[in-house]
């Protein structure tokens, strides 16, 4: 996978910083826990030892996919683009008749895909996907129409726009 991926510097730091955390502290928490695990004896029905190693193949994957988009990667001055909301914080309301009842969504606006996957207690929508792109440049109290993959029409507005560190 050699796939170009553009990052805003906050987004670039963040999964710096995961990959750090996996290496220097997960990544030792799985070799003591396979290192325990062969401890109790026989391999071949140990649960234990299976799920360890099962840890560490996830943990590994999780490494080598973030230094492959790290080593891809571009940052991007996001003060250069033409997106005004980058990095915002936004809130819409879902309207129109097929909307569901006082609806709210809020996410932050970021650069790309990879960024969407790096906290996934925080929502994060990409310029790309079709919320995110209606919201590049809009602004509060504009009301946006949306196509689903379905080809259903979805309308919210905007209710807030804050920064980041604002919320």
């Amino acid at each position: 996978m050699n796939n170009k991926h553009q990052l805003t510097e906050r987004g670039f730091e963040k999964l710096e910083l995961e990959l750090e955390e996996l290496k220097n502290v997960e990544r030792p928490k799985v070799i003591e826990l396979i290192k325990e695990a062969r401890g109790q004896g026989d391999l071949s029905e140990n649960a234990d030892y299976d799920a360890a190693r099962d840890e560490q193949a996830k943990l590994e994957s999780r490494i080598s996919e973030l230094e492959n988009i790290l080593k891809n990667a571009s940052v991007i001055d996001k003060n250069n683009l033409d997106i005004e909301n980058l990095g915002k914080v936004i809130t819409i309301k879902f309207i129109g008749s097929n909307a569901p009842r006082n609806m709210k969504l809020k996410f932050t606006l970021v650069s790309s895909n990879i960024e969407t996957s790096t906290n996934p207690e925080s929502l994060k929508l990409s310029v790309d996907s079709p919320i995110g792109a209606a919201c590049i440049d809009a602004e509060v109290g504009d009301r946006l129409t949306i196509k689903s993959s379905t080809g259903k029409e979805q309308e919210f507005q905007i209710v807030s726009l804050e920064n980041e560190g604002d919320k």
